[in-house]
This record gives C-alpha cells, sequence and structure tokens, in this order.
C-alpha cells in the first residue's frame, strides 16, 4: 500500500478521495498531505456560492459522497428539514455544508485511528514524479510522497481571442463570473449585459444578477442560442439498460451512426431524458471505442446538443428563466464573438449572427464570459499544470480535454504511464469523457482509494 499520499486541490473530488482513504481500515496508519489551496476545503468553485438562487442539477437522493452509502447527502438535508425529498434539487450552499461536515467527521477518525493528516491551505508549486514515488514542492518545502493525485477541478477560465487588453483592463469584461458574483451588490441601476455562452454557468449568473439588478437587460449569445433543457418535475427511471443500444453503438464507433440510433431510440421512447441517462453508465466506454478523429468530429458538431441534453436544470430554475425571457430581461442569440473593445463608457462588441457573414456591432455596460468548465492544459496560466506541461511529465489531451491519462486515473507522458501521479475529475475528460458530476466523482474516489491502499 502507498503510506504516504498526497491529495491536491480543494473541491469536492479531493475531500471526497480523503474521506474514501480515512473510511478504510489499511493495517499501517496513513501519513495524508491536503493541499487545499485557498478557500474553504472541500466546498470548491462548485459549492463555494452562498446564494439560495444556485441549485444543485442532481436530486438530492443521487448525490451522497459515498458509493457505499446512498443516502449520504439526503439524511444529511432531512436532518435540517424533513420535508425535503430525494427527488428535490437543493441549494449548492447546503451540499457544501454537507461536505464540511463529512471532512470534519473524516479528520476527526484519522486522529482517533493514529492517521496522520496534515491540511495546508497553500496550492502546490511542483510535481517531480519519479518511478518510485513523487517529490511535491510548496515554497521552499520539498516532500517525498509514495503517490500523488491531482484532484484540480476546473483550471481557470482564459479570456476568448478578441478580448482587447483594455476590455481587460476596464473590469467591464468578466473572464470569472465565480469571483464577480460574490462581489455583487443590489443596485436599481439599468444597465445592459452581455453572457457569452448558454451552459448552466450562465444560468446560475443569469439568476444572481437578475435578481440583484432589477433593471437590468441581458443578451446570452453562443453558437447555438440553446439554453440547457430541464429536468421532469417527478423523476424517471429508465425501463430498461438501453443494453442494445450500447451494444449497436460499440460496434460501430462513428458519431454519424451514433446520432441516427440515438434518435431512433428516442423516437421510441416516452421521453428523451430516459434514453440519455439510461446511457450514463456506458459513456466511458463509448466515449475510449471512438477514434480521434471521431471524438473531434463529437466536438465540433455534436458537444453542444449533448451536453444541453445531459447536464439539465432544475424545473424551478427553468421557469425562472422563462419568466425572464416573458419579461423581456432577457433574449438569447446565436451568434459567434469576434472582438471586444473599450469604446467611451461601454463596450463595444462585433458579432456575426449563425448563418450570417455579416458581423453586428453590439454595445453593452459588461460581458460575463460564461463558457463553462475550462480542461486545456495546453494553453492553461494554471502554475502546477504549466510546470507539469513545461516539464514533459504530463501529456495533453490533443483536443484540450484534460491529460492523457489511463482510464484508473494514472497519468501518461512521451507514451509512457507514470506508476504513481493520478489524476481525478475534470483533468480526466479526454479518457472518460463523464468525469465532473458527482456520481461519477464519487465512484473514481472509491476506485483509486481502493488502489492506492492495494499497492
Amino acid at each position: 500500500m502507498y503510506r504516504r499520499v498526497a491529495i491536491i486541490g480543494g473541491g469536492a473530488a479531493a475531500a471526497t478521495l480523503l474521506s474514501e482513504l480515512l473510511e478504510r481500515q489499511p493495517p499501517q496508519p496513513l501519513h495524508l498531505d491536503w493541499y487545499t489551496g485557498s478557500g474553504t476545503p472541500g466546498r470548491g468553485i462548485a459549492y463555494g456560492t452562498r446564494s439560495e438562487r444556485h441549485l444543485l442539477n442532481v436530486r438530492a437522493a443521487s448525490m451522497s459522497m459515498f458509493a457505499s452509502k446512498p443516502r449520504g447527502f439526503l439524511d444529511f438535508a432531512q436532518r435540517g428539514d424533513g420535508s425535503i425529498a430525494g427527488t428535490d434539487f437543493l441549494p449548492r450552499r447546503l451540499y457544501g455544508d454537507y461536505l464540511e461536515t463529512e471532512i470534519a467527521r473524516a479528520l476527526e477518525r484519522a486522529t482517533s485511528l493514529g492517521h496522520d493528516v496534515r491540511v495546508m491551505p497553500f496550492a502546490v508549486d511542483a510535481l517531480v514524479p519519479e518511478n518510485d514515488g513523487v517529490t511535491v514542492i510548496q515554497g521552499e518545502e520539498s516532500t517525498r510522497v509514495d503517490a500523488a493525485v491531482m484532484a484540480l477541478g476546473a483550471l481557470p477560465p482564459q479570456p476568448l481571442s478578441g478580448v482587447s487588453e483594455n476590455a481587460l483592463s476596464s473590469r467591464r469584461y468578466i473572464t470569472d463570473p465565480w469571483s464577480f458574483l460574490p462581489t455583487v451588490q443590489p443596485d436599481p441601476a439599468p444597465r445592459k449585459v452581455v453572457l457569452v455562452g448558454l451552459g448552466l454557468t450562465a444560468v446560475d449568473v443569469l439568476l444572481e444578477l437578475a435578481a440583484q439588478w432589477p433593471n437590468a437587460t441581458f443578451t446570452a449569445i453562443s453558437r447555438h442560442g440553446h439554453l440547457p433543457e430541464a429536468h421532469l418535475a417527478s423523476a424517471t427511471a429508465p425501463r430498461d439498460d438501453s443494453a442494445d443500444l450500447i451494444e449497436t453503438m460499440s460496434a460501430a464507433p462513428d458519431i454519424r451512426t451514433w446520432m441516427r440510433l440515438l434518435r431512433e431510440a428516442i423516437a421510441q421512447s416516452n421521453d428523451w431524458r430516459v434514453v440519455i441517462d439510461s446511457m450514463r453508465p456506458h459513456t466511458p466506454g463509448l466515449w475510449q471505442s471512438l477514434p480521434q478523429e471521431e471524438r473531434a468530429r463529437f466536438l465540433r458538431h455534436a458537444r453542444w446538443a449533448w451536453e444541453r441534453a445531459r447536464h439539465r436544470m432544475a424545473p424551478q430554475i427553468m421557469s425562472a428563466i422563462q419568466a425572464l425571457e416573458d419579461a423581456g430581461r432577457l433574449q438569447c442569440r446565436r451568434a459567434r464573438l469576434h472582438q471586444v473593445d473599450v469604446e467611451g463608457d461601454h463596450l463595444h462588441l462585433s458579432i456575426t449572427p449563425t448563418g450570417s457573414s455579416r458581423p453586428e456591432p453590439m454595445d453593452t455596460d459588461l460581458v460575463i464570459q460564461t463558457i463553462g468548465l475550462n480542461t486545456d492544459v495546453r494553453r492553461t496560466q494554471h502554475a502546477l499544470i504549466r510546470q507539469l506541461v513545461t516539464n514533459g511529465h504530463i501529456s495533453p489531451d490533443p483536443l484540450g480535454l484534460g491529460c492523457n491519462a489511463t482510464p484508473e486515473g494514472r497519468l501518461q507522458h512521451n507514451g509512457d504511464t507514470w506508476p504513481h501521479l493520478y489524476a481525478m475529475g475534470s483533468l480526466l475528460r479526454g479518457t472518460l469523457w463523464e468525469s465532473t458530476a458527482m456520481p461519477e466523482i464519487r465512484q473514481q474516489a472509491r476506485n483509486l482509494a481502493e488502489r492506492l491502499l492495494a499497492e
């Protein structure tokens, strides 16, 4: 077993792995170094929000930290409010409270069992992986560990091309909405806001700003102009495991064929959500069967549709967004953003509507980039990832989906696999595709904990 393990990352994935390791009873005490970075350990970006308007997009019954304790989060929530049901979509703030409670319990258990756990509120500066271990460098301290796990979550967002330095320095172009939203104060002044991107991040930003700025109007642009779909008000379960569909798709790893098969399956179902949800356990295997050129084709032509169907809004969130549209406060447009610059006391945009070749001007008070998860390690400013890429310790996924790795999470470099350096969560998106939601994270944490303690 690996007795000394470094866990790098301060979000839910890292917290889940730590808790899984401490839930077990290894024959010898563990030495765990958890580098959480800044912020509250466990909450990360996803669960750091304190807004009651930001809800989970998974029902409460499916959000336990532990695969072995499926009611974990639901039991926690019901202790505070007995009326909560497993089918409810609860505030992400509450889930952050649950994570903090579980972390405290895990640390208390570690002390009673003689484990040595160091929770360090610092970012790791560098890693030096070798065939017999990993050296972790933080500041002037260098620590040798048996294994290191990177559970970093999403990488820092980067400005889109075409955004001028003047626009960035004006603070009217917001690259990171999650550092911006906590600074927003109620303000009745009228203003125009443009959102670039129409995924779940855009939905969160819209809900918060619409409430804080009651006289603001919003234009949200994306290539396809569609908001995420919504969950049904009541939970549905697949009537079968889609075994025939999965088998047929596995035999023909081709995006065009897959789209045709999905359309046929959906046409025979009472609701398309049932088909999409039944595929969830099989998605990593299907993704791994796709040749590289087919993966690239999926990202170009089908990713937007899959993300829209797969990552859905709670029904009450959809109602709130629809109310903004009905009130004339929100307009969704199909367009591409080309340029953003400062002009006087506002921002001047150049956009091209989808299907047109003629750019259009647009003036606005504020632009917020809401394109969602950044996993491109080739272009990131994240210091640790840059060090690993520059030194050739990790190989970027060629499509910008994290790092090259085995399905078990071992990171690769130059065609070889490091035996002691792992990743989990969003950095494995190029290997697993489905690797960011809590149901997948907790299974990764369970499997990785078993592997670390067995080897």
